[in-house]
């Protein structure tokens, strides 16, 4: 198994070769998790996996609330199917928490401080109330409580991570909270351990062929933990070794046969790409300060053969998308026309035309 080999068996671990699922609920689950800041291009990390399915469909699944997009794992939003929302918020909530200590400190927000915002933001979304970070700041503000925009970040961050808020519907196109307990059921919590095992299963399962350090990085956890997960699935997992690297995955994807000819439009923080500390199996080095910045800013890239080729933007015009493309190096005619092909699975997804040029 080489570099190129990892990148295939990739693409068809993640759903982007082969879709062996048709809803975007079990999308979410297989994946355990999906990197959501940009809430738009979130929404295309689960179609560009389902081409039959459309933006409207997984955003009925976002309002039902079977999809939630919240904090966890790492400090930044993710899409998490609600089933596995409290095992994994009890399991990595801690660590973010931490994180977050000296920029709590700078904003002065103290235990108390948070006691009270949490009581006061749980109380103004019971009764299956959907309210806006703005709304649920002027009942911080009617309560005497200092806010500022970063203030309300670290607010409703902490009220995500106790459990209390979660993501809400979509009103009048902006984003909500809704209080989780209303949103979803309780379920049976898992011993630490237990949940230390069940996610390194969930990620090695639909991530893989990763390693420990992947891992690590993906969950938030450290690598202590890490390893400890390690030692729960060593028996159902095999391992590869290239070069001083131990990839681990199931003994089933050794045997899948590479994936013929394909063309991605990866959206921005793409998991084929951000869920891995070495990403050298898709993007070559001089390519990577190119796709992502050294700030945390992953943009769209464009992935022929597990690949990256090149970034790409889109231009929302009426009723049409324009497909802006910046390529690595010059392509051929046959890579145009797979991305011309890929480009209206795209304008499927969103219900519009699009110009590729």
């Amino acid at each position: 198994m080489n570099l190129k080999d990892i990148a295939s068996l990739r693409l068809s671990n993640q759903q982007l070769s082969r879709s062996s699922l048709n809803k975007p609920t079990a999308l979410v689950q297989w994946m355990g998790a999906l990197q959501a800041q940009d809430y738009a291009m979130s929404k295309w990390a689960i179609g560009i996996r389902l081409p039959h399915t459309t933006e409207e469909e997984i955003e009925k699944a976002l309002h039902k609330g079977s999809i939630l997009r919240t904090h966890v794992l790492r400090p930044t939003w993710h899409l998490v199917a609600a089933d596995n929302i409290r095992w994994m918020l009890e399991l990595t909530a801690p660590h973010i928490k931490a994180s977050a200590r000296s920029r709590d400190k700078a904003l002065e927000l103290t235990e108390k401080t948070y006691t009270k915002s949490n009581g006061l933001i749980e109380k103004a979304l019971s009764g299956n109330h959907h309210l806006t970070r703005e709304e649920l700041m002027t009942v911080l503000e009617q309560h005497k409580m200092i806010v500022d925009p970063q203030r309300a970040v670290h607010f409703m961050l902490r009220a995500e991570l106790e459990g209390i808020a979660c993501s809400g519907w979509v009103k009048q196109k902006k984003q909500t909270y809704a209080l989780l307990d209303e949103r979803v059921a309780h379920t049976k919590k898992l011993h630490r351990d237990e949940a230390l095992v069940k996610l390194a299963t969930i990620y090695f399962s639909s991530h893989a062929p990763a390693t420990v350090k992947d891992f690590s990085w993906w969950s938030g956890l450290s690598l202590t933990d890490s390893k400890k997960a390690m030692e729960g699935i060593k028996e159902k997992f095999i391992t590869e070794k290239i070069g001083d690297e131990i990839y681990w995955l199931p003994s089933h994807l050794k045997t899948t046969s590479l994936a013929k000819p394909s063309a991605h439009f990866l959206p921005a923080f793409d998991e084929f790409i951000i869920s891995y500390k070495d990403r050298s199996a898709t993007l070559a080095l001089e390519h990577q300060k190119v796709a992502f910045s050294s700030n945390g800013i992953f943009r769209p890239v464009i992935l022929v053969n597990g690949q990256g080729i090149g970034i790409w933007n889109r231009t929302n015009k009426k009723d049409q998308i324009q497909l802006e493309t910046t390529f690595f190096k010059p392509v051929n005619s046959t890579t145009h026309k797979l991305l011309a092909k890929e480009a209206e699975v795209l304008g499927h997804f969103l219900s519009k035309k699009v110009l590729f040029l």
